[in-house]
């Protein structure tokens, strides 16, 4: 399993450059505790949705039609069907919508797959998807999120095999794991810093101001 110094080495990647994704594949309800801080239920099966490519930005929005809220995880890009390289990014959900078309029995897409609603860093290249990382989240210099991959229902590996049966996961999709509890709401002016850690050695941190 290679060190975070291993990893470091084996350099960035930029996803809106070298790669276009078709697709941006999520995991919702991956964390216990975010489960049981939005009042959620258990699932039976791995929880499954899409942003489309248009949702890509570089500019963290406090409103769009409504407050929205932040979700840091840990995303890995596709290559040949294998991720070859991580980050940190922000899943931007419209949380009163979400509300209302879950208990609908609606699908989610207009709370999260809206333009402008997830943020990545820099892909850091990644040659085994089971090395342990750990993503953390700090608003104004606050710990605010905290997980780990070993937290997770669904660990990454399985996350790809689960998908695989679903859909076809192009060169340059990416992939989000789902967020640890600790989601709030995004206030403009606030700075938000994402880092993930390897063995406890930061591999990528990103830095947004909240507008």
């Amino acid at each position: 399993m290679p060190t975070a110094e291993d990893t470091k080495k084996q350099g960035n990647l930029n996803p809106e450059r070298e790669y276009a994704p078709s697709k941006i594949v999520c995991v919702g309800r991956n964390y216990v505790e975010h489960i049981s801080e939005l009042g959620n239920e258990l699932p039976n099966q791995m929880v499954i949705f899409c942003k489309p490519n248009s949702a890509i930005t570089d500019v963290l929005h406090a409103f769009n039609g409504e407050r929205l809220h932040y979700e840091a995880e840990i995303c890995y890009i596709i290559e040949a069907g294998k991720p070859v390289a991580v980050t940190c990014g922000l899943d931007l959900t419209k949380r009163e919508l979400q509300a209302d078309l879950k208990t609908k029995g609606l699908p989610w897409e207009r709370a999260k797959g809206f333009d402008g609603s997830a943020l990545f860093g820099p892909f850091v290249a990644l040659e085994d998807i089971q090395q342990e990382l750990t993503i953390e989240l700090y608003v104004n210099g606050t710990l605010r999120q905290q997980g780990s991959t070993s937290m997770m229902l669904h660990k990454p590996e399985n996350i790809l095999r689960e998908i695989g049966t679903v859909m076809t996961l192009d060169d340059g999709d990416i992939v989000m794991t789902g967020t640890p509890a600790g989601v709030g709401e995004v206030v403009a002016g606030d700075n938000y810093m994402a880092r993930i850690l390897a063995a406890g050695e930061e591999i990528i941190s990103c830095s947004w101001l909240a507008v």
